[in-house]
């Protein structure tokens, strides 16, 4: 669990410092001067910068710095990812290099970096693993790569069904069931379709541990009530291309799983309004760090895609049309190019603080949710420490 922790924390920290990055980076080539860009969180640490007579300066500690010249790079206390600091919570005065004097559609490209920043290191993960050799599910599209270990893998576990209770994850190679193996999706299917109410020796490899578990199937209703122990697998394998199909593998791709994850958000909000409720588990910081360290446990290279998935999933959630994230700053700049003038400054920022107080409120009702779902887990590492 410590382990889990700690990576949890270094995943978050890489796709937030990039996001942040993107910010400041952009700010800078267009000629804004940011006064601080910081890793990590504050308190700070101490920082860099340049003083006014032109030389590079350290200083300790978190108080104001005094003589500076541009921006302050600092290091701060808490090791989760980043910040830029435009100073949109200042007064901008005539400063032409400040934030909040900058033309919409700047302001609009900077506040959108930060997305696509996150949506540019997924597609470098991704990359990085094809030319390494990334988990795939088989088909038509992989014909001119090169595939190696191809087995039949867990892709999701629906929830009460006899794989969750028998405790199966995501991501477990079915090596054998009752010793007989399987090549393809359609015979391990046809073999389990007749044997409702039978106890099967299901052989689960994961990771670098062999494990075997008692599962007897039952009718799934999401399946047409055919029997089944209530997974969803695929025929898998290691795929690899050379670095240059790599490099365009990780753009599609990321494109690909872009506009997939879209639709997929669309469904639930369109799900919500209608009252139909929501068809998926939502996961919250709990639940995703429970899923990092489980992805983390079959190596790096799954820890290499599940983090690209994650930045895509942050870049999308960062861009919604709501209060208090990238989108929502953005919709605000777009009715002050309709209305021909900004939204004052108490109205905008009034709607940003409700807007992040309901996003945190749902942030801790999902956390508890992920508290409770996974209170095993919590209690083993309870018992570890003390």
């Amino acid at each position: 669990m410590f382990t889990t922790i700690i990576i949890f924390i270094a995943v978050l920290s890489v796709l937030v410092f990039v996001h942040e990055l993107g910010h400041f980076w952009t700010a800078k080539k267009l000629g804004l001067a940011p006064k601080e860009f910081g890793f990590g969180f504050p308190p700070r640490i101490g920082g860099i910068y340049k003083n006014k007579a032109g030389k590079w300066h350290w200083q300790w500690g978190g108080k104001e710095v005094e003589d500076v010249e541009g921006t302050v790079y600092s290091i701060n206390w808490l090791p989760l990812g980043g910040f830029v600091n435009l100073g949109e919570d200042e007064e901008s005065g005539n400063d032409p290099k400040h934030f909040k004097n900058q033309k919409p559609w700047k302001r609009a490209i900077i506040l959108s970096a930060g997305v696509f920043m996150n949506l540019v290191i997924a597609a470098v993960f991704i990359a990085w693993g094809y030319m390494i050799g990334l988990p795939q599910a088989i088909d038509e599209n992989n014909q001119n790569a090169n595939i190696t270990d191809q087995r039949i893998q867990i892709m999701q576990v629906l929830p009460d069904s006899p794989a969750d209770k028998a405790k199966l994850q995501l991501g477990d190679i079915i090596a054998s069931i009752n010793e007989q193996e399987f090549k393809t999706y359609e015979e391990l299917q046809n073999f389990i379709s007749d044997k409702e109410g039978v106890e099967l020796n299901y052989k689960i490899k994961r990771g670098e541990q062999e494990l075997n578990f008692q599962i007897t199937p039952e009718p799934i209703e999401v399946n047409e009530n055919i029997p089944g122990v209530g997974i969803a697998i695929a025929e898998t394998g290691i795929v690899s291309y050379p670095w240059y199909r790599a490099i365009w593998e990780g753009i599609y791709s990321t494109i690909l799983m872009t506009w997939f994850i879209i639709v997929a958000f669309a469904t639930l909000i369109k799900s919500l309004i209608t009252g139909a409720g929501i068809g998926a588990e939502v996961a919250g910081p709990v639940g995703i760090a429970v899923m990092t360290g489980q992805v983390a446990q079959l190596g790096f290279v799954y820890l290499l895609q599940f983090t690209a998935v994650l930045s895509i999933n942050l870049a999308i959630i960062n861009f919604l049309p709501l209060p208090a994230l990238d989108g929502g700053r953005v919709l605000f700049l777009i009715i002050e190019k309709i209305r021909g003038k900004a939204v004052p400054e108490r109205i905008e920022a009034m709607i940003h603080n409700i807007g992040f107080t309901l996003l945190m409120l749902l942030v801790l009702v999902v956390t508890y949710r992920d508290v409770i779902k996974f209170s095993d887990k919590f209690i083993n590492l309870f018992h570890k420490i003390f």
